[in-house]
């Protein structure tokens, strides 16, 4: 009996311990930014931004120059399309930290989306020159994009080319070659580009009605009407579907 009770003391009191360490590390993690921080970039990850918005924010309050959480919320506000708001948290977290090529990047993508051109090529070149950061495919590729804007065709396919040896597979990049490629009058090379970036994502429209332009120009109409005929039901944008109508009727 005595053997009996002295068990159950031990169950309580080990009970009382685990109810109390279990308090005491979620105070811990209330007050660790770090630890608010990991959990709003798991939530962010997952594209669930509002919930990652609570973390980060609470991740911040914490520590007002975390430059990461600086970051992640100017990510989730350039995701929204809030850009006043992204540019105020990258130009934040590149005062705490000039050496965050990630942020200097993202924050070239909010200059040009609100037209300051000159700032965005000053931000994207400066993360190319940082030959530490391992996604500079990213950079290369968004300087690539101004210059098309810009019609300096020629820089901006070097861009691309530069983009796609560090990342063969940036189907995105691929398809902006063959853009330029077919700017520049070689039809038969932005074909191959539109072909390949195809390969490896086979189920992107935008990508398949390049394509099936590209056949039309180049005077390859069965192949491009039956493209244009195979992607029509999936078209969401009524533009490019109206555009679809003009090629196929020429095409009758």
């Amino acid at each position: 009996m005595k053997f009996k009770i002295l068990v159950l003391l031990l169950v309580s009191f080990s009970m009382i311990f685990c109810a109390s360490s279990q308090k005491k590390l979620e105070k811990q993690r209330a007050n660790d930014p770090q630890y608010q921080y990991n959990v709003g970039l798991v939530y962010l990850q997952n594209d669930s931004y509002e919930e990652a918005m609570k973390y980060l924010e609470k991740s911040l309050s914490l520590k007002p120059d975390f430059d990461l959480a600086l970051n992640a919320l100017g990510i989730i506000h350039f995701i929204n399309a809030e850009f006043q708001e992204a540019q105020g948290y990258f130009e934040r977290c590149l005062k705490v930290n000039p050496e965050f090529t990630e942020a200097r990047n993202y924050l070239g993508s909010v200059y040009q989306e609100i037209g300051y051109l000159d700032k965005a090529e000053a931000e994207f070149s400066k993360a190319i020159s940082d030959e530490t950061y391992a996604s500079r495919e990213l950079p290369l590729y968004n300087l690539a994009r101004l210059y098309l804007l810009k019609e300096k065709d020629e820089e901006a396919l070097k861009l691309v080319n530069a983009a796609l040896i560090l990342n063969d597979r940036m189907v995105m990049a691929i398809n902006l070659k063959g853009v330029l490629l077919e700017r520049l009058g070689q039809m038969k090379d932005a074909i191959k580009s539109y072909e390949k970036a195809l390969e490896i994502n086979p189920g992107d429209v935008n990508l398949s009605y390049n394509l099936a332009v590209a056949y039309f120009k180049s005077d390859r109409r069965a192949e491009a009407k039956s493209l244009f005929e195979k992607i029509y039901p999936n078209v969401q944008d009524e533009e490019i579907k109206a555009k679809i109508d003009e090629y196929l009727e020429v095409l009758k």
